[in-house]
């Protein structure tokens, strides 16, 4: 008669975290340089971004006072 193979039931939140610990290790890390230069873009990229929506938001605000005559 075959003997049925015992599976070891495994705890699931140990489960996730050997998971998770086995994917950062295929993680392909930035150097410092990279991350430093990729830093300051998003951070060039995020005043840019908010001079143009403070422009567009007092341009809009100002648009509708013409219109409404507030």
């Amino acid at each position: 008669m075959a003997e049925k193979a015992k599976k070891r039931k495994t705890n699931p939140v140990s489960g996730f975290f050997r998971e998770t610990y086995g994917e950062l290790l295929k993680v392909s890390w930035p150097k410092w340089p990279e991350v430093t230069q990729l830093t300051g873009i998003v951070l060039l990229v995020m005043v840019v971004m908010g001079i143009i929506l403070g422009l567009t938001d007092g341009g809009a605000r100002e648009l509708l006072n013409l219109i409404f005559g507030v």
